[in-house]
């Protein structure tokens, strides 16, 4: 009996995830490329080609923002799977794009408070538009500003001041004055009585008297590289941290990219000699963090690393870049190594240097 639950778990879960996927609707574009529509997995058209402007969605999973011209005006709203329409005229528009759904949750605006609330799959308002801004759900929870001033410095906007808390999907404070620190793993979240003191992890105090704690990308990258990788710079090592492919720069053709193998065998040495440099006290470098790159990174490799609207999701899977700058103070030139953080730890993605050649 023990076996025959065991399968039946083993069928209903292959069983809900082929479902997930056929229940994906991919867009396409009408014989004039004015127009985007969606078909489902096997080519079926589920929706007419109608939709255009501000519709960045490349799949459609739950609920996403279109735009559509009719009578000669543009109408903007979120449309769900069971084709409700909701929160017209009401995009959040954030870097010139409407916002993408994240764990069936997508964020709205109110035009007349210019207050940022968030929709779910249904379509129904979970948080109300009481928030200046409104990060996307990670984990099921919300960093939130309120009571902050929006201002302009020339053609940008910024807020100053209010108060940041960490709130849930029912719109629930978790913790006030909350640190939004962009470098946070929401899906690394423990909760315990005592503050977690593991040096990779930053803590808070809940208002439930709880310690909140989550990896700190930063801080993880950091332990990572002085652990996993500068402590072993072998050729063995290399292979083992890199991805199945680096991308990298060679003049005059632009970015390139080679199997990891081959890529390591021919520049080993020279890749070895720069990543030493790491270990020297007198380096001067440093490490920013980004999303993995659309325009460079577009094979179906490096798909999971998207979301549903092409947007890199940075916040499950940064890109920790080291950039390595000239010893000699006239020279502005700089090496850069990048890594993606993967679900089987960081690896080594992208390469470029400044004076050597790559072969």
């Amino acid at each position: 009996m023990k076996y025959l639950i065991i399968l039946s778990l083993i069928l209903l879960t292959n069983y809900n995830t082929q479902a997930q996927n056929n229940d994906l609707w991919i867009s396409f574009w009408d014989k004039d490329t004015t127009h985007i529509g969606f078909k489902d997995v096997n080519g079926s058209i589920k929706i007419v080609p109608k939709f255009m402007g501000f519709t960045s969605a490349r799949k459609f999973d739950k609920i996403i923002a279109v735009t559509e011209e009719t009578n000669n005006s543009w109408k903007s709203y979120y449309l769900t799977k069971t084709e409700k329409i909701t929160g017209r005229d009401s995009l959040y528009i954030f870097d010139n794009g409407p916002d993408c759904e994240n764990e069936g949750y997508i964020r709205f605006t109110d035009r007349k408070t210019d207050k940022t609330g968030m929709f779910n799959s249904q379509g129904k308002i979970v948080i109300p538009a009481d928030y200046d801004v409104l990060s996307k759900v990670q984990n099921g929870m919300i960093t939130a500003l309120k009571g902050a001033l929006k201002k302009q410095d020339g053609e940008h906007f910024f807020w100053s001041g209010g108060k940041r808390y960490l709130i849930d999907l029912n719109n629930k404070v978790l913790i006030e004055n909350f640190t939004d620190n962009t470098d946070l793993n929401f899906y690394s979240l423990q909760k315990s009585k005592d503050p977690n003191k593991e040096a990779t992890r930053d803590y808070f105090i809940g208002i439930d008297g709880q310690y909140y704690s989550f990896t700190n990308y930063d801080k993880e990258f950091k332990w990572w590289l002085k652990n996993n990788l500068l402590s072993d710079l072998s050729k063995e090592n290399l292979m083992k941290i890199s991805f199945d492919k680096i991308t990298y720069w060679k003049e005059p053709n632009g970015w390139k990219s080679e199997s990891k193998a081959k890529f390591i065998e021919q520049n080993y040495t020279l890749l070895k000699s720069k990543l030493q440099q790491l270990k020297a006290s007198g380096t001067d470098y440093f490490i920013s963090s980004d999303g993995l790159n659309p325009f460079i990174f577009e094979t179906s490799e490096y798909g999971e690393y998207f979301n549903n609207c092409n947007e890199p999701k940075e916040w499950m899977y940064p890109v920790k870049n080291i950039i390595i700058n000239s010893n000699n103070k006239a020279d502005f030139k700089q090496d850069h190594f990048e890594f993606l953080r993967t679900d089987k730890g960081y690896k080594l993605i992208s390469v470029s240097v400044a004076k050597e050649e790559l072969k």
